[in-house]
């Protein structure tokens, strides 16, 4: 734990440094692999057994449920229907051209390379490709849901968070062009982008009246919040997946008889819940930064699982063209919903990232368009975990449908 604590340090540390190395270093290398990668190396070079330490397990059964819940506890559905029906709808549209890219890259790939479809067992494509459909639609802590809910084994899933970051920052990167273009793009689609005036003084006019330096007792609360629902969300799971395992055993194939499942249904669910009490109110004392840490500690566990030498096998080319057709699909469909809708193109980029890149990134592409509007990115996000974990079990559901023998080849 504490050679993990110190990489994330290193890692936060250099990537907000000034010094030109490092700026130049994190232009092209993203923070987030970093937090994959290094502790990777100590499970590749035989330092830590990642197999053998609790960390993981620790990490995904109470941090990872705790930061669920802290993260969606401040979504406030009122203020996003408050960005109109546009905003919503580019956003599930974006949900939408995951679930179903997923599988369409798989039939594709599949069909020119059969032997995509040729592992079975923990190292299955479709395994892989249900983390990957997490972090796309929710982020980091629903990938890691996925992860566990179909038993993805690990060196499939670090081939796909090598996908993931790989063609997500791509992504990222053309909408970020696209914003320069704003503009153009916006008068190209007819766009009427009046209201966004109107969103960017009420989001400053939020932020400049809520948000506070979090107290001892702010962080106690925000500690007790996370923690008390996820031991109550283990309650429900240990009764409800043996429940269903002894009562209807055909559920196992929809991942009813899992007790992982049930704690993160439960933690999204209760989480949902709390974001029409008061103890939404927490955020403005930073509950989605504490969250923020439970998340990366989780991550940096999830490298020590990674083998970085079986990314030198020219067979996982075939993954990247997967990334790539899946990507390429979700793209499409928003391109083509905000051209016939004449969503402005803000609409499209942050509903767009919000999906892909989630909290860390969607507010970086929606300031690209004005800085007041960063928060927008970061509520659309958090609506993004709170569905991440439902869509992407359903493109999981979609993605054994395809795999199973005899439908393909």
């Amino acid at each position: 734990m504490g050679l993990l604590a110190a990489i994330l340090g290193f890692v936060f540390y250099t990537s907000n440094s000034k010094h030109p190395f490092w700026t130049k270093f994190y232009k092209y290398i993203p923070a987030l692999l970093m937090c994959y990668f290094l502790p990777s190396l100590l499970n590749t070079f035989n330092i830590i057994d990642g197999h053998t330490s609790q960390l993981y397990f620790v990490a995904s059964r109470y941090l990872l449920p705790a930061c669920l819940v802290l993260l969606i506890l401040s979504v406030d559905l009122k203020a996003i229907l408050s960005l109109g029906p546009k905003a919503i709808i580019m956003f599930l549209t974006g949900t939408v051209g995951i679930v179903i890219g997923g599988p369409i890259a798989l039939l594709i790939i599949s069909a020119i390379h059969p032997e995509v479809l040729g592992v079975t067992g923990p190292e299955a494509v479709w395994r892989g490709m249900t983390t990957l459909a997490g972090s796309w639609i929710g982020g980091g802590a629903n990938q890691a849901a996925m992860k566990e809910i179909y038993e993805a084994g690990g060196d499939i899933f670090s081939i796909m968070v090598t996908v993931d970051v790989i063609v997500a920052n791509i992504w990222m990167a053309v909408l970020l062009l696209m914003a320069s273009k704003a503009k153009q793009i916006d008068a190209w689609t007819g766009a009427d982008t009046t209201a966004l005036e109107a969103l960017k003084d009420k989001v400053e006019k939020y932020h400049a009246e809520n948000s506070r330096i979090p107290s001892l007792n702010d962080l106690m609360l925000i500690v007790a919040v996370g923690f008390g629902v996820t031991g109550l969300a283990h309650v429900f799971a240990d009764f409800l997946g043996p429940f269903f395992e002894a009562n209807y055993p055909w559920t196992q194939d929809y991942s009813l008889t899992s007790k992982f499942f049930w704690l993160i249904v439960t933690v999204t669910t209760i989480g949902l819940a709390m974001s029409f009490s008061p103890v939404r109110h927490l955020e403005a004392a930073g509950a989605s930064k504490v969250a923020s840490v439970f998340l990366y500690i989780l991550v940096a566990t999830i490298g020590l699982h990674m083998d970085v030498s079986k990314l030198a096998d020219p067979d996982n080319l075939w993954y990247f063209a997967i990334g790539i057709i899946w990507m390429l699909v979700h793209a499409s469909f928003m391109l083509i919903v905000a051209k016939l809708i004449k969503a402005p193109l803000f609409y499209m980029a942050v509903g767009s990232q919000a999906n892909v890149g989630g909290a860390a990134s969607a507010p970086v592409v929606a300031a690209a368009f004005h800085p007041a509007l960063a928060p927008v990115g970061v509520l659309l996000a958090v609506l993004g975990y709170a569905v991440g974990t439902y869509m992407a079990w359903m493109c999981g559901q979609l993605l054994q449908i395809i795999s199973s023998p005899g439908l393909v080849g």
